[in-house]
């Protein structure tokens, strides 16, 4: 049918010339191109072609619209959010008079029809919002073009440069397009408004810019666009919104934007590398309505007069190094009072000290957002907020307010979310809580909470996630909260909650996380859990929980995470377990069980699941190397024995116990006054060890077992338990200096901390060796990989030669996210700010998957009690000259100086830079004042190819097939992660960039270069 009709076109085409075909001849074109379109849609699901029939004109058709004069001829076509499926038939291209094509959010697939670039008198062609591929045609031969949307596509290729020159808005915005903006696009003088944001475009802004003097909209964001910020954009007066975020700008903004650009309303600058001062020419832009300038490195003060903006509803200033201590510094917050239209106010992840100042109050009555999150601030909780009656949220998290919680916060009807965690707010939580019958989330997570949880949360109707986790809440976990129908997250956990979970849990069917971890909680683990069919969380490790593992666990299909150890649970192992598909983490070592382990599911990957602790269990997967379940029961001989025996061993045992403790305890009188010895809880129950364990599980410290060496200690590898457990255990060498300090340090350092790429610490051990003196160890989980180091540097044997390990780029970008994300968590993610002060790659482990742990923290320090006035925390340092190791430590700290978040800052970036060159900081090229970061610095981004690992190259280029597209993101990849190690590296602390902003960055291009591949 499709031929034919095409064949028929053709004929028509042939008989008559532009000039002397007949009005019919005319109408059967059109009318032939629109059949045609209609047969190339596959699905119809809204019947929107239904009236496209022979028993009306054509131009009676659902979306057609036709010219008024004779002949009438199809002007527009707007079919725009109908659910259609299928092609963009090339027959459109036959409309002559078509003069409006819209199609958008459909689902046509396949390419843009070239035959569309013949419309001359198209003016408006909307495409966007569906799922097209393929280059974009040329438009040139459009000369009456005037509106363009192509965005929200999976278009290829370059930046369009065959577009007519009246073209007024040019809509790309994400697709797949790549390459540079031409120079050429500054022809094309009508246009207002150009976004190409969410693409791969690359490179500078053209200079040519300059020219557009009628544009009024540009957005450039999501790219990777780079260079300082584009001084064409200045010459632009009539701009009206601004956007290039998400790019990798960097320098200064310039201190005239807002005295230039007077016409802005929207000012998007996010997610780059801007520094020095927000201009405060930015309040001469009047009317601006819409300020993003996050994570950046902004630095000094907010502008004093920012409340000129009085037309402002956005204000987003987090995560950049903004100051205030002073009451000059918080002007800002005083003159944002005349801004009474702002809705939306953040100031998160800065350098805010002190109090926040009672002027908070004054700010006006719209505003739903606040964010002060993850500062300095300190004092009681800002009583002003209470005065903001539309607030939606209010995050405060992250600093050091103390005192209790107001009850007055509990009359913001409005609230939705409440952000208080780490801080060191005290007393009880406020019963006014109870009456925010619009909260979603409450996050009160480490603090210095006690007192009881009100059973009256049970009334908050929409409620969804609950944190009160670490903090000193005693009593039981009220039945209540396991009725609120939205209940989606419970956690509980590093509490002293006691009593049992009420059977109730069953009815949060829709409960996804709940963790519980850390408590006192006894009595058996309610069967009616296995009704939370939607739970992926299951936590209940390191408390008091006995009786048997409910075999309805079994029928929770969604559940990825069952941590059920360190409790006194007896029985066997349920089968069920076995049948989840999902499972990823299980753990139900240190209890009691018993009985033949199963062999199905999870128990099939022993680096999934732990079950050692439990003396009766035998069996299992061939792997496990558990002793066999017997087949048949003891007779009768065999069994009386056995019961003399337990009758006869214990008694003996005892007696023998008794004359040794005696002996033992004559000799110490004899020795010296007896010490007390204080074993570090880590906030939870751990397995106790002795010396002779640890001496037995080394093979009494044999150098076989070595597995590394450091300042302060030895670390073997060992083997404890019956199942042959493997764990890496550092013994510290208490007669050298400072070793006893180190201990004490690594146990408060890793005293409540959890985080995935933390090294896990099973246990400690302070007590006395077998001549008496004094023997400190931690026990670690062991990481089979090695560390860092060696696997830059060691080298493997291949064909007689010798070669470095290879690492690919996407283990190395993970290596990184993995190391920057556990610094994140130590600088600003724990109740009391810890530096590493020791950040290098021997003191970087490897798991089995190759995920990235920070070990050693026997350096570690804790935030002061006093505070300075110097922009850089500053913390508590010990009598040891260099914090750190030579070619890692921070300039500032070399001379015995104050150690920072930055300077561990500084660490993580050397760390960065020799990952991707792959050369020691102090390799032997770097001296005479030459160092890793000023070898990079010079050479960036000029010859970045030159300097780096060559295995990186290598990997690049492996397929010749690779277009080039590809191997020219890889190579920004290269220049984005080592821009980043430069930022880390700045000499002066406070220009460094914070790990939180490092970790951020790195996520972003890890998981593009991820999508990208």
């Amino acid at each position: 049918m499709k031929a034919a009709a095409i064949g028929q076109f053709l004929l028509l085409i042939m008989a008559c010339s532009a000039v002397t075909c007949s009005s019919a001849d005319a109408n059967e074109t059109d009318l032939l191109s629109l059949l045609d379109f209609k047969r190339s849609i596959t699905l119809d699901p809204q019947q929107a072609l239904a009236s496209w029939n022979h028993s009306t004109h054509f131009c009676s058709w659902e979306g057609i619209l036709c010219t008024t004069t004779s002949p009438r001829r199809i002007a527009s076509i707007r079919l725009e959010r109908r659910g259609l499926v299928g092609q963009i038939s090339p027959s459109l291209g036959n409309l002559t008079f078509l003069r409006n094509l819209s199609l958008a959010t459909n689902r046509f697939t396949e390419g843009i029809p070239p035959s569309l670039g013949h419309l001359q008198q198209l003016q408006y062609l909307f495409l966007s919002n569906n799922t097209l591929q393929g280059t974009i045609p040329s438009f040139a031969n459009c000369s009456s073009l005037r509106v363009l949307w192509l965005h929200r596509n999976g278009l290829v290729g370059p930046f369009p440069t065959e577009l007519p020159p009246g073209l007024r808005q040019l809509q790309i915005s994400v697709n797949d397009l790549a390459g540079t903006i031409p120079a050429s696009l500054s022809n094309i003088t009508m246009l207002d408004v150009i976004s190409c944001a969410d693409n791969h475009f690359e490179g500078s802004v053209p200079d040519e810019f300059a020219k557009l003097q009628n544009l009024q909209q540009v957005y450039l964001g999501a790219n990777q666009l780079s260079g300082r910020f584009p001084r064409a954009i200045m010459n632009l007066s009539a701009l009206t919104d601004l956007s290039l975020a998400l790019n990798q700008f960097s320098g200064e903004v310039p201190p005239d934007l807002g005295s230039t650009l007077r016409n802005l309303l929207l000012l998007e600058l996010p997610v780059n590398f801007f520094q020095d001062q927000i201009p405060p020419s930015l309040t001469n832009a009047s009317n601006l309505y819409y300020i993003e300038i996050s994570r950046n490195s902004f630095s000094g003060v907010v502008p004093s007069k920012i409340g000129r903006l009085n037309k402002l509803e956005m204000l987003n200033l987090e995560y950049n190094q903004l100051q205030a201590e002073s009451k000059q510094d918080w002007e800002f917050l005083d003159s944002l009072a005349n801004c009474t239209e702002l809705i939306d106010f953040s100031m998160t992840g800065n350098l805010l000290k002190g109090q926040l100042p009672a002027s908070v109050g004054n700010l006006t009555n719209q505003l739903q957002y606040l964010y002060f999150a993850e500062n300095q601030l300190s004092g009681e909780f800002p009583p002003g907020i209470a005065n903001l009656h539309n607030l939606y949220t209010v995050s405060l998290a992250v600093n050091q307010f103390s005192g209790v919680l107001p009850e007055r916060l509990g009359s913001l009807k409005n609230l939705q979310k409440i952000s208080l965690g780490s801080n060191f707010f005290s007393g009880t939580i406020p019963s006014s809580f109870s009456n925010l019958t619009q909260l979603a989330e409450l996050n009160l997570e480490s603090n210095r909470l006690v007192g009881k949880i009100p059973p009256s949360f049970g009334n908050l109707p929409i409620l969804k996630v609950l944190n009160i986790s670490n903090n000193n809440l005693y009593g039981s976990i009220p039945k209540e909260l396991f009725r609120i129908p939205t209940i989606v997250q419970i956690s509980l956990y590093v509490n002293n909650l006691d009593g049992m979970i009420h059977p109730d849990i069953g009815n949060a069917r829709q409960l996804t996380d709940l963790q519980l971890s850390s408590n006192n909680l006894s009595g058996e683990i309610p069967t009616t859990l296995g009704n939370c069919e939607s739970l992926e969380g299951i936590e209940f490790d390191h408390n008091a929980f006995s009786g048997g593992i409910p075999v309805s666990l079994g029928n929770i299909r969604t559940l990825k995470v069952l941590n059920l150890s360190h409790n006194n649970l007896t029985g066997s192992i349920p089968a069920s377990i076995g049948n989840l598909q999902l499972l990823e983490q299980l753990d139900l070592s240190f209890n009691k069980l018993k009985g033949e382990v199963p062999t199905k599911g999870i128990f099939n990957n022993r680096t999934a699941m732990r079950i050692d602790g439990n003396q009766g269990l035998c069996g299992g997967p061939p792997e496990l190397h558990l002793s066999t379940c017997p087949g048949t029961p003891l007779d009768s001989d065999k069994h009386k024995l056995s019961m003399i025996l337990k009758v006869v061993i214990p008694v003996a045992i005892a007696v023998i116990l008794a004359v040794v403790i005696s002996v033992l305890l004559l000799f110490q009188r004899r020795k010296q006054t007896a010490r007390s010895i204080s074993l570090p809880s880590f906030g939870r129950e751990i397995p106790k060890l002795s010396y002779n364990d640890l001496f037995r599980a080394t093979e009494g410290f044999a150098t076989t077992n070595l597995i590394g060496q450091g300042r302060y200690g030895s670390v073997y590898q060992g083997k404890l338990f019956q199942d042959g457990n493997v764990v890496a255990i550092k013994v510290f060498s208490l007669e050298t200096r400072g070793a006893q300090k180190s201990f004490i340090a690594e146990c408060d350092a890793l005293r409540n901390v959890r985080h995935r790429n933390l090294v896990p610490i099973l246990t400690a051990c302070s007590t006395m060796d077998s001549n008496g003196n004094d023997f400190k160890a931690l026990v670690y989980e062991f990481m089979p990989r090695g560390d860092l180091h060696n696997l830059l540097y060691s080298t493997r044997d291949r064909e007689g030669s010798s070669y470095l390990n290879y690492v690919s780029l996407d283990q190395r970008l993970s290596i990184l996210v993995d190391v920057s994300d556990a610094l994140a968590y130590l600088h600003h993610g724990h109740q009391g700010t810890i530096v590493h002060c020791d950040v290098k790659p021997s003191n970087i482990l490897l798991d089995h998957d190759m995920v990235a742990h920070v070990g050693d923290l026997g350096l570690a320090r804790f935030k002061s009690s006093t505070a300075t006035s110097s922009t850089v925390d500053s913390y508590s340092t010990s009598s040891i000259a260099i914090k750190g190791t030579i070619g890692y430590v921070a300039p500032e700290c070399a001379g015995g100086g104050q150690v920072s978040t930055a300077s561990d800052v500084y660490s993580f970036g050397v760390v960065l830079l020799e990952m991707f060159i792959r050369r020691r900081p102090t390799d032997d090229m770097f001296k005479d004042g030459m160092s890793i970061a000023k070898f990079v610095e010079i050479n960036f981004p000029e010859n970045v190819l030159q300097i780096v690992d060559p295995q990186l190259l290598e990997e690049l280029d492996l397929s010749k097939e690779t277009p080039a597209a590809i191997k020219e993101g890889g190579a920004q990849v290269l220049q984005s992660v080592l821009s980043i190690g430069l930022c880390c590296t700045k000499a002066s602390p406070s220009e460094r960039i914070s790990m939180q902003e490092a970790a951020a960055k790195l996520h972003g291009i890890r998981d593009a270069y991820l999508r990208g591949n």
